[in-house]
């Protein structure tokens, strides 16, 4: 696939894809090459819609991971072999709308706690404090933290989208305290070496750990922070809008999925149970 990948990778890099993306593609079909033991331009539709098949009742391979299999295969037909590929002949699996696991305020604040290295701590910290994905947190700079004006900026947003984020005073105060002792130069959170960042897995196995210590029994990782930001916002009645553009969400309706798990929406609403009991006796054994 030496001359097919050569081409593959131009498309991805002129269409702008993340190195993430673009990794996840470039798997998708060398793994689709593999099954068939064929070069995948000498192959379709059929052998495609096999290979999907094989993902969901050989591997049982997750929805996500069936999703990213379809976006990649279809990625590679259209755009580096420019063949007419219908979409219909290769659907994406429709989603199961599931409500975000949250944390309450205490357990953040235990979680913060149980975790000791203060590299880790600092980035529990920024992903809570500003929602932020981990892979943003872990692309981020030095030069990023603007202490002045009180904001963080985040370059590796999704889709490429730069925003801002604000900056606590909290997470502020324990970044000082990490400089003085870490001393970061092209990275703020940095791996083995500073030329590179932290790896992630580090970060969800410390994460883990943290909880474990505090004795939180939900399954805890990065992203329930993100979560918990938005939902502890909305909580104290933080516009939506507002939290759309902190997030990066493109749509205000991926956001409203958190209204959906907000405790002061359901606050604000009195059961008719109990409007009733106010205005009638019910009987009595």
């Amino acid at each position: 696939m030496g001359e097919m990948r050569r081409r593959m990778e131009k498309e991805l890099k002129l269409r702008g894809l993340s190195p993430r993306t673009s990794k996840t593609y470039l798997r998708v079909v060398y793994n689709y090459a593999r099954y068939h033991r064929r070069p995948p331009e000498t192959m379709g539709v059929e052998e495609a819609r096999a290979y999907v098949l094989h993902l969901i009742e050989e591997k049982n391979l997750s929805r996500s991971s069936i999703i990213q299999a379809v976006c990649g295969l279809r990625f590679f037909y259209q755009k580096v072999l420019r063949q007419a590929f219908d979409l219909d002949m290769l659907p994406l699996q429709k989603r199961h709308r599931t409500l975000p696991q949250v944390l309450t305020e205490k357990e953040v604040a235990a979680l913060l706690e149980a975790e000791s290295n203060l590299k880790h701590r600092a980035i529990l910290m920024a992903l809570y404090s500003g929602g932020l994905r981990l892979q943003e947190v872990l692309q981020l700079r030095p030069v990023d933290i603007d202490s002045a004006g009180m904001r963080i900026r985040i370059r590796a947003g999704k889709g490429g989208k730069e925003r801002y984020v604000m900056l606590s005073f909290t997470l502020l105060n324990t970044l000082r305290t990490y400089f003085k002792q870490y001393r970061p130069e092209k990275w703020l959170f940095f791996g083995k070496t500073k030329a590179e960042p932290v790896n992630p897995r580090s970060v969800q196995k410390r994460i883990g750990k943290a909880a474990t210590a505090a004795g939180i029994r939900k399954k805890v990782t990065t992203h329930i922070l993100r979560h918990s930001f938005a939902t502890h916002l909305l909580d104290r009645g933080t516009n939506l809008r507002y939290i759309q553009e902190l997030l990066g969400h493109k749509s205000i309706k991926t956001t409203m999925i958190y209204i959906h798990v907000s405790r002061r929406t359901l606050t604000e609403v009195v059961s008719p149970l109990d409007r009733l009991l106010t205005t009638a006796q019910l009987p009595r054994e």
